[in-house]
């Protein structure tokens, strides 16, 4: 079985660092972290991960949204890794919603986010992919997408008073 990884924390200087291309799809160790990745994000209930969240400095991130402890209404969704992905068009419409992050543990934020996305990434087995997320899903990929650029939630954030614990959000909002 695959080891869980340890989810770097903010301000490991890892998560503002811009992440690399993946040059070797087919590499021994990226198949791995996308395995490991895989398993520590079902042991940590997320619905996404990126490789700098991890510590590895890759374009890589998983998308795999599902009722869970941390969003009990998540939409059901295969585990998908995406290579190289690159945001390449979105719609006029922001929405925003609340979001968590297992690299900032116990807090919750609304972020503003485009409703609909267009994105182009490599599959693991090396197959290229025009896809497009809406709602929830494309919620987590920018969110993901942004760990790849250096980014937290955080940095979304418009005002500070749209911050909660994870306690009171599921209190509240769930």
């Amino acid at each position: 079985m695959s080891p869980i990884l340890n989810i770097a924390q903010l301000g490991d200087p890892i998560l503002r660092q811009p992440a690399q291309p993946i040059e070797d799809i087919h590499d021994l160790t990226i198949q791995t972290l996308i395995d490991n990745l895989l398993i520590t994000l079902t042991q940590k209930h997320g619905v996404g991960l990126a490789a700098p969240q991890v510590s590895q400095p890759y374009q890589l991130l998983i998308v795999a949204s599902h009722p869970n402890a941390r969003y009990p209404q998540a939409p059901e969704m295969e585990p998908t890794a995406l290579l190289n992905p690159h945001l390449v068009a979105h719609s006029d419409e922001v929405v925003s919603g609340w979001e968590g992050c297992l690299s900032v543990p116990g807090l919750r934020g609304l972020v503003p986010r485009y409703r609909a996305i267009e994105v182009e990434y490599t599959d693991r087995q090396g197959h290229f992919h025009r896809q497009q997320f809406t709602e929830f899903i494309a919620r987590i990929f920018q969110h993901e997408y942004d760990h790849l650029e250096g980014l937290v939630f955080l940095d979304r954030i418009e005002n500070n008073r749209h911050l909660m614990t994870d306690q009171e959000y599921l209190k509240q909002i769930v």
